[in-house]
Parts: C-alpha cells; sequence; structure tokens
C-alpha cells in the first residue's frame, strides 16, 4: 500500500503555477468574483487522478474538486559528444472546492 507521500513528489512553484493559485474570475451570468484556488504537484507517473485527489485530501485536510494530469516530456541534453535526456515526468493541476485554500508559503 502506498502513502499519500509516495504519490504528491514535490509542490511545484513557479509564476505561472503561483498565478493559478490565486486565480479570479469573473462570472458572466452574474458579474460576480469567485476565486478559485489551482495548486500544481509533481506526481508519480503510474498515479491515477483518484489516487492524487485522496493524497492531496489527506495531506493537506482539504477538498478536493478536480484534478489534470499531464506527461511532461524531459529535455534533451548533451555535452559535446554525448546526447542524453532528462527524465519523463507527471504533473498534476489539482482544484481545491470553494472555501478551501492551502497556503503557498507552507509548501
Amino acid at each position: 500500500m502506498r502513502t499519500p507521500y509516495d504519490i504528491i513528489l514535490r509542490p511545484i512553484v513557479t509564476e505561472k503555477s503561483v498565478r493559478l493559485a490565486n486565480l479570479e474570475v469573473k462570472s458572466s451570468k452574474t458579474k460576480e468574483k469567485r476565486k478559485i484556488t489551482k495548486l500544481t504537484f509533481e506526481v508519480a507517473m503510474d498515479a491515477t487522478k483518484p489516487e492524487i485527489k485522496e493524497a492531496v485530501e489527506k495531506i493537506f485536510g482539504v477538498k478536493v474538486e478536480k484534478v489534470n494530469t499531464m506527461i511532461v516530456k524531459g529535455k534533451r541534453k548533451g555535452i559535446r559528444f554525448l546526447r542524453g535526456k532528462k527524465r519523463d515526468w507527471k504533473k498534476a493541476i489539482v482544484t481545491l472546492k470553494p472555501g478551501y485554500e492551502i497556503d503557498l508559503e507552507k509548501l
């Protein structure tokens, strides 16, 4: 049995992920603003969306609305005549339910 820490490897903190964490969306019909919190994590390659959802809920004590995953291809690297490639990795963007928030400084 895997622990939640085997599934969630590390948070990804970049300019884009910080913007997603503090996203405000205006409704087209009611014109009211709603805060949407999206967090980005590097996860295990064989982790499924339900496993990721359960792991985030256990680690941070929040409710997850949805999980989007993608596989990021490793960059090609080379030194003189040696050619290599960094490993592929899986990224998960987790959307929290309204009213739940995780402090980015704790990550």
